[in-house]
């Protein structure tokens, strides 16, 4: 697979863990493509931490409204019923444990629920930004990430990066697999059917538990 078709096989599956209704708060990056491929009858509410409830896709060229961004400083839409409001009463929503589902990156996510998605030391980095209060604050904890980053596990047994929350993790969604993080440890549920789970379990640096009814990775 080239970059884009991971990328879509990880988006179309994190999109089914999206039901009608739901407000949800994406990351920068690839889960700002799991909107694009909701299932039919879906609707959910888009909520970005700056201060925003309904936000819509990305304008077309040249029909950009400097007035609305997303967290990430991009271009976006909104949809009619859509509310502004400032940071405080975003992160009010956000704390207060309003938002259903947050779908994030991930540079590392270990067996324990821990997370590493904000910076590697030694390189600049601009903050955690609201990273950390969504991860606590949001009823659900979605990674959808590529599996390896060059060839290097990001799935270990316990991070190596400077953790953004410690046991909040529900479900990783990678082009490999869906796996989820249990008492146990990190349970291997679904597969890409191109995968075996013996390339998965080398491609991860923890030890997978194989559902007993492993099934094929689900789409729309």
């Amino acid at each position: 697979m080239d970059k884009f078709q991971i990328r879509e096989v990880i988006a179309k599956r994190a999109a089914l863990e999206l039901k009608d209704g739901d407000v949800v708060n994406l990351g920068i990056g690839l889960p700002t493509m799991v909107p694009n491929y909701l299932c039919t009858g879906v609707h959910v509410n888009l909520q970005s931490e700056n201060g925003l409830l309904g936000m819509a896709a990305q304008p077309q060229p040249g029909m950009e409204d400097h007035n609305y961004t997303n967290a990430g400083g991009g271009y976006i839409t909104y949809t009619d019923n859509a509310s502004c409001f400032d940071s405080s009463m975003s992160f009010a929503i956000i704390r207060g444990g309003h938002v259903d589902v947050t779908i994030l990156g991930a540079l590392e996510v270990d067996e324990k629920g821990n997370l590493a998605n904000w910076m590697i030391p030694g390189k600049k980095t601009p903050g955690m930004g609201g990273a950390m209060d969504l991860i606590v604050g949001a009823k659900r904890v979605i990674l959808a990430m590529e599996h390896t980053a060059k060839g290097a596990h990001k799935i270990l047994s316990q991070c190596n990066l400077p953790l953004t929350a410690a046991g909040e993790v529900d479900l990783i969604i990678t082009e490999m697999g869906v796996m989820e993080i249990t008492p146990e440890g990190i349970v291997l549920t679904e597969i890409n059917p191109e995968f075996t789970p013996e390339q998965v379990q080398e491609a991860t640096g923890a030890k997978l538990i194989i559902a007993e009814g492993l099934e094929r990775m689900k789409s729309c």
